[in-house]
């Protein structure tokens, strides 16, 4: 059976790159069958920059959408709460798993630290995190007696294995490789004020909410290299993947969230039609 997900982050007002995104999880659910479900999940992991009021905002735009979920707010189901603020057991129990594994280590060195090493590379893609130097990674089982992610004063990463490609096939992108090492180092799980990281957050919940496939922007197609290495870590089946293109300003910039202008609060303050958005995307 088909299952997706919309998984919205409130840190600002939905913008239209946003809601073509959620639109099309919409469209490839329905036309999966009748028994497909779709699943509204709300990434508020990170507490500092999520508001409920934007929350409230980005449900209220899908709705005006059109946007209907079988699961979640509104809703109810049996994955609740769908709040990722709610759901730190599940991120603790992966993070024990990747732990006793020997995935992840406890790493001292801050994102500026990394950035300022001599083989970090600089690019422009937003995802594109400059490379842990692995001169710098601990021996294989360090942080194994850590009672909890917290009780070391330190971020977590992935040790991810270097030279090998990781394949996938992407829906609407095509075939894609990302090599570890070069295309992406080791990357956070945990970070040091002890909070789950977006990799690690977003594989435990597609995983416990059984999503077959994931729909979102073609931003994140780096990162899902990284949480297929995450999937297999743990003995999980990775689900399919769906990658939009992104939708570009007036100056060729990815839309952004502070770009109040294109956002749906205010095309439907201005008397923007829903329809007739939706019918660009068609």
């Amino acid at each position: 059976m088909y299952r997706g997900r919309l998984a919205p982050t409130p840190t600002g007002r939905l913008h239209l790159g946003h809601a073509r995104t959620f639109w099309l999880a919409q469209a490839r659910a329905r036309a999966a069958g009748a028994d497909a479900q779709l699943v509204m999940r709300i990434e508020d992991i990170d507490a500092a920059r999520c508001k409920p009021e934007y929350t409230a905002a980005a449900l209220e735009d899908l709705h005006w959408l059109g946007l209907r979920w079988d699961e979640g707010p509104d809703v109810g189901g049996p994955y609740a709460p769908y709040e990722q603020s709610k759901r730190r057991e599940i991120y603790l129990d992966v993070w024990r798993q990747l732990r006793d594994g020997g995935f992840i280590y406890p790493c001292a060195r801050s994102r500026a630290d990394v950035q300022r090493a001599a083989q970090a590379p600089h690019s422009e893609e937003e995802d594109a995190e400059p490379l842990y130097p692995v001169e710098w990674r601990p021996a294989v089982g360090t942080g194994k007696d850590a009672e909890s992610p917290g009780a070391v004063a330190a971020n977590w990463r992935f040790r991810v294995p270097d030279g090998e490609a990781i394949k996938f096939n992407d829906a609407l992108q095509g075939p894609q490789t990302f090599v570890a090492g070069k295309d992406f180092g080791d990357f956070l799980v945990w970070r040091r004020d002890d909070v789950p990281a977006y990799e690690l957050a977003v594989t435990a919940d597609d995983h416990a909410m059984e999503i077959t496939e994931v729909v979102r922007g073609a931003d994140l197609l780096r990162s899902t290299a990284r949480q297929i290495l995450i999937y297999r870590a743990l003995g999980w089946t990775p689900p399919a993947w769906c990658h939009t293109p992104l939708l570009l300003d007036e100056n060729g910039k990815r839309l952004a969230k502070r770009n109040d202008a294109l956002s749906l609060g205010k095309m439907r303050e201005q008397g923007t039609e829903a329809g007739k958005l939706i019918a660009g995307w068609q």
